[in-house]
């Protein structure tokens, strides 16, 4: 079986990362870090034009339907290149949760609008830091929301918020404009380059997401479509902190020699590579279960998940450590990749989240 990208998925790989070498260097994300800026809007727009955030949404729904395998070669790319945008939020989890739990009305109201960049949307699951639905106590009377969700991805900037909420003791998916009845505050938080923020609502207009209940059943699955994706983001972002750490590592003398010619600094590399290499076969293997196989998707997305998490994390800090002492002043890159692989962890769960999740498949 051959898990490798055709032909004119490696072009469109190469094209998005001339756009992204172009619109989103190191200097841009720094950018967006040290100002009050939520995302890199250039940037954003850029990809609406060129097509990007619509490559899974139906035509019919205003997309051009291109596939899973094709946002994954994107999403390997935004990796790579620790592009500040809400692409995750907006197209990965909120873009599908419409696809998979919305009514034909809904799909036409809102996905052409995401798929335009005319509308951010992200996904709010988190209550004083739970993700479990036990911990929603956010309701919604009268078709109006009472609550709050904290840490919200995204939540600075995005124009349409998908939450689970309960209504007469019923847990089901909503959709808020976030426009009006919401308050908004920024939380620090360690990735100055994906904001988060602290939502609550007071009284808000909330419409139901699809029929009412299955918020369990949407968002299990939603879970494995944006693990699957985001393991490619991971992989992109352990690439970008082992070519940093070779490039440093040719160019950093000490002793009259390279330190990359150092036996310390060959075995940190080579282990970079390896667990790189891991986390892309498997990253690979989620991304055909995505597209062709969904029953093998849940166990698939969270192997893809295990090995992305360990791939970046490891990666990054150890681009840091062949950095030295300069890895971690502000100026410099390498602790921004490493600020982006914690992020990126925490955003969907860690290691002991998709571990038990892969043994409940397993069982």
């Amino acid at each position: 079986m051959n898990f490798a990208f055709d032909q004119d998925q490696l072009m469109m790989r190469d094209a998005a990362r001339k756009l992204l070498d172009d619109l989103s260097p190191m200097s841009a994300v720094h950018k967006i870090m040290d100002s009050e800026e939520s995302y890199d809007a250039k940037l954003w727009q850029a990809m609406a034009e060129n097509g990007w955030l619509g490559t899974a949404i139906p035509e019919s729904y205003g997309g051009s339907d291109l596939g899973y395998l094709e946002l994954a070669v994107l999403a390997e790319e935004i990796g790579r290149h620790c592009a500040s945008v809400p692409f995750s939020s907006s197209i990965y989890l909120a873009a599908e949760l419409i696809k998979a739990a919305g009514t034909e009305e809904q799909k036409h109201k809102y996905l052409p609008k995401l798929a335009a960049g005319e509308q951010i949307a992200t996904v709010a699951l988190a209550e004083q830091g739970r993700t479990d639905l036990d911990g929603v106590t956010a309701k919604v009377e009268d078709g109006r929301l009472h609550g709050e969700k904290s840490p919200v991805v995204d939540g600075l900037c995005a124009d349409l918020l998908i939450l689970p909420a309960r209504e007469h003791g019923e847990l089901s998916l909503y959709l808020v404009d976030l426009g009006q009845g919401v308050e908004r505050s920024a939380l620090h938080s360690m990735d100055r380059t994906r904001k988060q923020a602290r939502l609550r609502f007071d009284g808000a207009a909330a419409e139901r997401l699809g029929g009412s209940g299955e918020a369990g059943r949407h968002l299990d699955a939603a879970y494995d479509r944006g693990a699957a994706l985001l393991a490619f983001e991971q992989v992109g972002l352990a690439q970008a902190a082992l070519d940093m750490g070779v490039a440093y590592a040719k160019e950093r003398y000490a002793f009259g020699r390279p330190i990359g010619s150092f036996q310390a600094i060959k075995h940190r590399l080579a282990d970079m590579f390896v667990k790189l290499e891991s986390a892309r076969s498997n990253a690979y293997y989620a991304a055909w279960a995505l597209a062709k196989s969904p029953d093998e998707l849940p166990a698939a997305a969270a192997y893809a998940r295990l090995a992305a998490n360990e791939a970046a994390a490891f990666a990054t800090e150890e681009n840091v450590q062949i950095h030295g002492g300069i890895g971690f002043t502000w100026e410099a890159d390498p602790h921004m990749l490493v600020k982006r692989a914690k992020h990126l962890e925490s955003w969907l769960g860690g290691g002991l989240v998709w571990g038990e999740r892969l043994l409940g498949n397993a069982a």
